[in-house]
């Protein structure tokens, strides 16, 4: 018999290459449109300036952590002032929204008592932006003092919203005095309370009741 000829290796297909530019598409970076861009930029920017002061706050870093270029941050926030009061003007209205909520058929008692447990509700959620809010983060900034003070206006202006004592109390001196001091006092109770809780939620709402209540009867015609 002959010889059995040697078998050749088989020839491995050659690999299919791929043309620059076709086949895989490199990744991209999702578009978003500028309510949605406008929006993550905001949220990013609350919680670094709850978490840090305003001047440890860059620019720099926040375009990187979103991945974008400085001049797209710019395109919505001209500068990191605009995104800092565009932040606070977004926590006020969630804390205005939230206590504004509270129905308006309550007797005065409960409502108030309803009013400061959303409140402070909202507060427990978000201590470190409502902190942030009222002690703002840029000195005696104009704009800033005009987000706070836009604050307690519409939480003085709803105070009467709906109740039966809005004809006789609506446009007293005194007792839009007495409704302004009693909120800035609000305030500053529950800062307080936000760095240093020596009491339960529950027994801050009850001290603040019990102070309107006083001065209420104080100038009560």
């Amino acid at each position: 018999m002959g010889s059995v000829p040697p078998r050749r290796a088989a020839r491995r297909p050659a690999a299919a290459t791929t043309p620059v530019g076709r086949g895989l598409r490199p990744h991209r970076r999702v578009r978003l449109d500028n309510d949605e861009r406008r929006a993550q930029l905001l949220a990013l920017a609350r919680h670094a300036f709850s978490d840090r002061s305003y001047d440890e706050v860059s620019i720099d870093d926040l375009a990187r952590e979103l991945k974008i270029s400085k001049g797209l941050l710019y395109h919505y926030f001209p500068t990191k002032r605009d995104l800092y009061v565009a932040g606070l003007r977004e926590i006020a209205d969630e804390l205005v929204q939230r206590v504004t909520s509270v129905p308006t058929d309550l007797a005065p008692p409960e409502r108030v008592r309803a009013g400061l447990d959303a409140y402070l509700s909202h507060i427990t959620q978000h201590s470190r932006a409502y902190v942030s809010l009222m002690r703002g983060g840029i000195g005696s900034d104009p704009q800033v003092a005009q987000v706070i003070e836009g604050v307690r206006k519409r939480l003085a202006d709803r105070f009467l919203d709906g109740s039966p004592f809005a004809p006789m109390l609506a446009g007293n001196p005194r007792f839009e005095t007495v409704v302004r001091g009693w909120i800035g006092f609000v305030e500053h109770a529950t800062l307080d309370w936000c760095a240093n809780p020596r009491m339960s939620r529950e027994e801050l709402r009850e001290m603040l009741g019990q102070v309107l209540f006083a001065i209420m009867a104080a100038i009560a015609p």
